[in-house]
């Protein structure tokens, strides 16, 4: 970034010069050392006129700056903005603060020697960009603070493309393909609202930066590796955030048309520039774009995505509620999950199942992790899918579970739920053996709670596949319920050592006698989904446009 890398260049010539200097006679000669004299720094406030002595809103302002004896000048603008270095003397500078501001500049001349001289000014500008929606979504709103991770399980979550277009063309990383880097998805980006609707940033790197290739030169002083590497590197400390309207020619359909630059700081991925141009931004997701000029001169246009889900899964505040060990008797509740806290369903409890492969069934539909096709709202988890082209697919969807998050053994498991409507669609609540990555499917067992087909609009399954019982041959059964997608029912197993047993609305449709030759005396874990199409879900009404299954709760008794 411009000023982070004229700092880090300072510090580094410093460091050759002195060590250069160390290795010379005594007596070697630089030329006589004057200190600049007679500084002048003049400026223009844009749109200034006698009707706007302080501007015309935009927050522009244009320094410039001259001395004799001077090689270099570097501004402090009195906002938080500081250690700007210009070679000429001239500087364009926003001024962010919402309303009429009176700022104190100074600038530094420095002459042969690194002596240096300094003049300081007042100068009030009227600013009246103030994006509030955007810094409330950053944020959280005033006196709030809010903390953002990469958006690791999202396709395009970092990518890269030439500077003309606007998407990334180049390059775009895969669900969690920088995990193995090691130090990417550790990062905690927080942005702090003050009362005063001001917005700070702080980067909390656990100690290691993930730097682009072509900037580590410029900003470790280190020769390019040859590959985006991670380097210990220190980014504590407080950063003011300034926005201003974009001017990057990105049309009106897929920006904000706002941008922010963090002071000295960066988000996350270092490439050499800390302004920011926000496509778009949410409660839960955002999506930047930033410009790159490397060393050769070649320009792209990178894209980052951010989200309020931590990655590595450890929100630690939506831990599913926990009580005492059961009885045995399946009256003490376990586990809970209530769908209580609005937005994305919480990783400390689900894990998110990905991609489009048919999933072993013929399916339709591009699972995904956006807010379209799953979010939790009004105390209820809604799974949407969505008939829509992405990723090679028509159709989009959902399917989170709970695999080594919360696995367990026998109980009592009950969720009230009101399932979607239309030809094709598959919603479905069930569970699959924790040693499905050890033994594969269908040795590890797999109970369905309920699943439900749009082609039977009327009917719910409840069923078991094991070896020998598995696909099409599963045993069994079904039961009529009327209003399945207008009202919520309660869809129930009783699952003990001897039986298992299938309930809607607590009315017992099917029981089956557990043994010991059959995989359902181990732990399991919780799956939820809405499917399209495949081999239960049957043909896709071609008017298909979206559809919901709402969970109100799942709890587990023992």
């Amino acid at each position: 970034m411009k000023n982070i890398k004229h700092q880090l260049k300072y510090c580094i010539s410093i460091l050759i010069l002195t060590g250069f200097i160390s290795c010379q006679e005594e007596d070697q000669e630089f030329g006589d050392i004057i200190a600049p004299s007679n500084i002048v720094l003049d400026y223009e406030i844009v749109g200034q006129d006698s009707s706007n002595l302080s501007g015309d809103g935009s927050g522009l302002v244009n320094f410039f700056a001259s001395a004799e004896n001077a090689i270099t000048f570097q501004y402090n603008f009195g906002d938080g903005t500081q250690n700007v270095v210009s070679p000429s003397g001239s500087n364009e500078h926003r001024f962010t603060q919402n309303g009429i501001n009176n700022y104190v500049v100074t600038v530094i001349a420095s002459g042969r020697g690194g002596i240096s001289s300094s003049k300081t000014i007042n100068v009030e500008v009227k600013s009246d960009f103030n994006p509030i929606e955007i810094k409330n979504f950053l944020s959280g709103g005033a006196s709030n603070s809010k903390t953002w991770y990469w958006h690791a399980a999202e396709s395009g979550h970092l990518g890269v493309g030439p500077p003309d277009s606007f998407d990334p063309s180049y390059y775009s990383a895969g669900p969690y393909e920088k995990e193995d880097v090691g130090c990417v998805y550790e990062d905690e980006l927080v942005f702090t609202q003050d009362e005063n609707e001001n917005i700070t940033f702080e980067l909390f790197n656990q100690g290691n930066t993930y730097f682009n290739r072509f900037e580590v030169e410029d900003g470790l002083g280190l020769p390019n590796p040859g590959e985006d590497t991670c380097y210990e590197f220190n980014t504590s400390g407080v950063s003011n955030v300034s926005f201003s309207p974009s001017s990057s020619g990105v049309p009106e359909d897929i920006s904000t048309q706002t941008s922010f630059a963090l002071q000295d700081n960066f988000m996350s991925y270092f490439l050499g520039n800390n302004e920011y141009e926000l496509l778009s931004i949410s409660e839960n997701e955002m999506h930047v774009r930033i410009i790159q000029t490397e060393p050769s001169g070649t320009t792209l246009a990178w894209y980052e995505k951010f989200s309020t889900i931590d990655p590595n899964g450890e929100d630690g505040d939506c831990n599913g509620d926990t009580g005492e060990v059961g009885s045995g008797n399946n009256d003490v509740l376990i586990w809970a999950e209530e769908f209580e806290t609005d937005g994305a369903p919480c990783t400390g409890i689900w894990n998110y199942d990905l991609g489009g492969s048919g999933w072993g069934n013929e399916e339709a539909q591009f699972y995904t992790n956006r807010p379209e096709n799953i979010i939790i709202e009004d105390g209820l988890l809604k799974i949407t899918a969505i008939a829509e082209s992405y990723e090679g697919s028509n159709y989009t969807s959902s399917r989170i579970q709970s695999k080594d998050k919360f696995d367990f053994k026998y109980g009592r498991i009950e969720a009230r739920a009101k399932l979607p409507e239309g030809g094709g669609t598959w919603p479905a609540i069930w569970m699959l053996g924790s040693n499905l990555s050890e033994v594969s499917w269908p040795n590890c067992g797999e109970i369905d709670i309920l699943e439900h087909k749009g082609n039977n609009q009327d009917r719910v399954y409840g069923s078991l596949h094991f070896p020998g019982n598995s696909g099409g041959n599963s045993v069994g059964s079904s039961v009529s319920v009327p209003n399945l997608s207008s009202e919520f029912h309660l869809y129930e197993v009783q699952w003990t050592a001897s039986a298992i047993k299938f309930l809607v609305d607590g009315q017992e449709y099917y029981n089956f006698s557990n043994n010991t030759n059959v995989p359902f005396n181990q732990d399991f874990f919780l799956i939820l989904n809405v499917a399209m199409g495949g081999t239960f879900g049957g043909a896709i009404d071609p008017s298909f446009e979206q559809s919901t299954m709402e969970i109100d709760y799942i709890r587990v008794y023992q």
